[in-house]
C-alpha cells in the first residue's frame, strides 16, 4: 500500500513524458503479458477441478462477484453519480465488473480457518473466468464509454495479452511446475512489478492530461465514502446471503471472503486492455482505493473470525 502511494506521488511529481513514455509501455505490456504467463503456470488444474465439487458454494461466490457487484453498482447511480461525478462513477461500474482476488482471499480465508480448498478453486477459478467475462460486464455496464472500443476488439485484445499467455503457462507448467512452486516467495515481485508498472504509466498519462486539477479534494473524499458504501453492503449482503443457504461457518467465511473482493492485480492490466490511455488513471482510482480498504476491514474481520472457540 505504501509503494503504491509512493507511485502515486512519483508519477504526479516526475511524470513519464515523450519517448520514455513509450518505452515505459513497451516495458508494461511486456510485464503484463509475463504477469499472466506465470499465474497460468503457477495455477494447479488437479486443485481446480478437486475443488469444483462444491459447486453451491462457487456458486454464490461467482454470483457475488459477477450480479450482486454490478447490480449494486446500477443500484448505486443516484447516489454516486451526484457525489463523485462521471468519470469516477465509470470507475466503480469497471470495478464491479472485475473478478475476485486470489492471493488475498486465500490469505485471508485461511487466517480466519475457513474452507480453504474451496477457497483456493473459488479465487482462481473466479479470475479465470474473468478474463471472458469481465469484458462483455464493461460493455453491458458502460458501454459507449469504453472510448471506441468493441466488444469484439476488447475480447480480442484479451484473448492476445492475457489468455494467450495464461494457456502457454497452463501448458509450460509440466515442465516449469516445480520450480514455480519452489520460488513463489520471490516470483510474486513480478505481480507486484506489473501492477507498479502499470500504475505508474497510467497515472503519468492521467497527471499530464491534468488529473489533480480536475479531481479537488472534496470529490477524492467523496470517492473515499462511496468506496466504503459498497464494500460494507456487499459484506453484510456476501454474509447474509450465505447463512440464509444453510452454509457452515467455514463456508461462510469462504464465501464473504472470496465473494467480496475485487482484483487490483487483474483490473490494472486489463484497464490497460480495454480503455484509451487518457481514461485509465481516473478509471483506476477506485478499484485502487477499493482494493486498500478491502485489505484492511478484512484484516480487522479475518481476526475475530480466528478467534472463535474450536
Amino acid at each position: 500500500m505504501l509503494i503504491l502511494l509512493a507511485i502515486i506521488v512519483a508519477a504526479s511529481v516526475v511524470p513519464a513524458r515523450g519517448q520514455f513514455a513509450v518505452y515505459m509501455g513497451w516495458l508494461t505490456n511486456a510485464a503484463i503479458t509475463l504477469l499472466f504467463f506465470l499465474h497460468g503456470a503457477k495455477l494447479s488444474t488437479k486443485a481446480v477441478i478437486a475443488g469444483l465439487s462444491h459447486w453451491r458454494l462457487h456458486a454464490l461466490v461467482f454470483a457475488c462477484t459477477f450480479l450482486m457487484f454490478p447490480l449494486l453498482g446500477l443500484a448505486l447511480k443516484p447516489v454516486l453519480l451526484p457525489l463523485i461525478g462521471q468519470e469516477l462513477y465509470v470507475g466503480m461500474l469497471y470495478l464491479c465488473a472485475l473478478p475476485a482476488t486470489v492471493q488475498s482471499a486465500i490469505a485471508f480465508t485461511s487466517m480466519a480457518r475457513g474452507n480453504i480448498p474451496a477457497a483456493i478453486c473459488s479465487a482462481a477459478t473466479s479470475s479465470l473466468i474473468g478474463i471472458f467475462l469481465t469484458p462483455l460486464l464493461v460493455m453491458l455496464l458502460i458501454g459507449g464509454d469504453m472510448h471506441g472500443h468493441s466488444l469484439g476488439d476488447a475480447v480480442g485484445k484479451i484473448m492476445v495479452q492475457l489468455l494467450l499467455p495464461f494457456v502457454a503457462g497452463q501448458v509450460a507448467r509440466r515442465w516449469i511446475g516445480a520450480w514455480i512452486d519452489k520460488n513463489k516467495s520471490w516470483l510474486k515481485n513480478v505481480d507486484q512489478g506489473s501492477v507498479f508498472l502499470v500504475v505508474y504509466t497510467a497515472f503519468s498519462h492521467a497527471v499530464v492530461e491534468g488529473l489533480w486539477a480536475k479531481l479537488p479534494l472534496t470529490q477524492f473524499a467523496a470517492l473515499l465514502l462511496a468506496c466504503s458504501l459498497l464494500l460494507a453492503l456487499v459484506l453484510g449482503l456476501t454474509y447474509f446471503l450465505a447463512r440464509r443457504l444453510g452454509f457452515n461457518i467455514e463456508d461462510r467465511i469462504t464465501i464473504l471472503f472470496a465473494g467480496s473482493k475485487k482484483s487490483l492485480a487483474t483490473g490494472v492490466p486489463m484497464a490497460q486492455v480495454l480503455f484509451a490511455s487518457a481514461a485509465i488513471g481516473p478509471m483506476l482510482l477506485p478499484l485502487m482505493l477499493f482494493h486498500q480498504i478491502q485489505l484492511m476491514v478484512c484484516a480487522v474481520l479475518a481476526k475475530r473470525f480466528a478467534a472463535r472457540p474450536t
